[in-house]
């Protein structure tokens, strides 16, 4: 099986390959793909799938399980998840070892194609080592300006540890627009702009947050 294969299996789903990992995998993986929304479209399929719509709690999570199961199926490989019941997978550790998540200035993700909406859906376990080109070097290393750094109306990520309650707080106060466009400092990343992450898509989430 080829990364190519799994590109456009995973594409026919609204899928994109965020990265491969190679070492400390789970117990017969040699090979593990990280996938997340691809963009643009992937909010249209997923609010045009049963679980938006059934009424019922997590329904991303819910289309997640169903879709990625569905393709680790038919390309008979294991499916992992970050979401779940205990033990967790460690996907944290999963996204550095990719080479392709790097810790921004605020000290959150970034991705060499996402910017700082890099967020995962599941992963590709594979029993065979595939072959992947050499990751990117970080986009925050070429940003000068480097926007995300005063994008905060609160300063949440001022000490270099996100201020939770600070940010949760501020979410109610008048002209505040996160909860309706998202997270000002994930809009200020150059990468992401270029993403094409809808707004509705950001307002979800943050929804969930809140």
């Amino acid at each position: 099986m080829t990364l190519e294969a799994i590109r456009h299996a995973a594409a026919a789903r609204q899928l994109a390959v965020m990265g491969v990992v190679h070492d400390e995998l789970p117990q017969g993986v040699a090979s593990l793909v990280l996938l997340g929304p691809l963009e643009p479209g992937f909010w249209d399929t997923f609010t045009a799938a049963p679980e938006y719509g059934d009424g019922q709690p997590d329904p991303l999570d819910r289309w997640s399980a169903r879709v990625v199961g569905d393709l680790s199926t038919e390309l008979g490989v294991q499916a992992f998840f970050p979401f779940g019941s205990p033990p967790y997978q460690p996907f944290t550790r999963w996204a550095v070892a990719s080479g392709r998540a790097h810790s921004s200035p605020v000290g959150l993700f970034v991705h060499d194609e996402a910017g700082l909406w890099l967020s995962y859906r599941g992963a590709l376990g594979l029993a065979e080592r595939i072959d992947v080109p050499p990751p990117s070097p970080s986009p925050c290393d070429s940003c000068d300006d480097k926007p995300c750094l005063t994008a905060c109306p609160v300063d949440a990520f001022a000490t270099g540890t996100y201020d939770v309650a600070g940010c949760k707080t501020d979410l109610d106060r008048p002209g505040n627009d996160c909860l309706t466009r998202g997270c000002p400092v994930r809009r200020a990343c150059p990468v992401g702009q270029r993403h094409g992450r809808v707004e509705a898509q950001s307002a979800f989430h943050m929804r969930a947050f809140r």
